[in-house]
């Protein structure tokens, strides 16, 4: 009796201790949230304004997190509407590998000299954020400029993808959204004040 009282509390033993030791599964890494931001920090992109989480974090939307369906709206505030006349972009022609500045104004239309592209350039946003569909400028600061613009080739729109209004340059952040052309490349360098 026991042995069997031995053997049984042996198997036991054995049972838990080879479950406890299984090689657990590997989890995917929980996305950290930035921390507070300190003054004069500027935001590593685009600001957006998503979902709020329970604790009242700005969350940008991510893998898995639906874009408001809609046309967006660029909402330019009073602080900022008529103080911004051109933007200097930068157009790079990657088979010459050349480089040019060129200061374009506001609400007008560009052809680049010696290229088949047209640039129609819309309205800057010296601190673009964000919310939903509406776009605007959280102050007058160059703290996150944007320039929405579109590009024609040839007559026919190349940027934003079909179905967009806009695409969007990012002085700060020029990869985020950035016309992609196997020949061309436009940067945000900066905007150009009134005065």
């Amino acid at each position: 009796m026991k042995k069997k009282v031995l053997a049984v509390t042996l198997c036991l033993i054995l049972a838990v201790s080879v479950s406890a030791c299984k090689k657990k599964e590997a989890q995917p890494p929980i996305p950290q949230t930035p921390g507070p931001m300190v003054p004069g920090q500027m935001p590593s992109g685009p600001m957006m304004q998503g979902p709020v989480s329970p604790e009242g974090q700005q969350q940008v939307p991510g893998p898995g997190m639906m874009m408001p369906k809609g046309k967006s709206q660029i909402i330019i505030p009073d602080s900022v509407k008529g103080r911004w006349r051109a933007a200097k972009i930068i157009f790079e022609d990657k088979i010459a590998k050349k480089r040019q500045e060129y200061t374009v104004k506001l609400n007008s239309d560009f052809s680049v000299p010696n290229s088949n592209l047209k640039i129609s350039v819309g309205e800057f946003l010296p601190d673009f954020k964000m919310e939903g569909l509406t776009l605007t400028s959280v102050s007058n600061q160059p703290n996150n400029p944007a320039l929405s613009i579109r590009v024609f080739e040839d007559g026919k729109q190349i940027f934003p993808a079909p179905g967009r209004q806009w695409g969007w340059l990012f002085a700060k952040v020029p990869s985020i959204h950035p016309f992609e052309h196997p020949k061309y490349g436009i940067i945000l360098k900066e905007g150009v004040k009134k005065g």
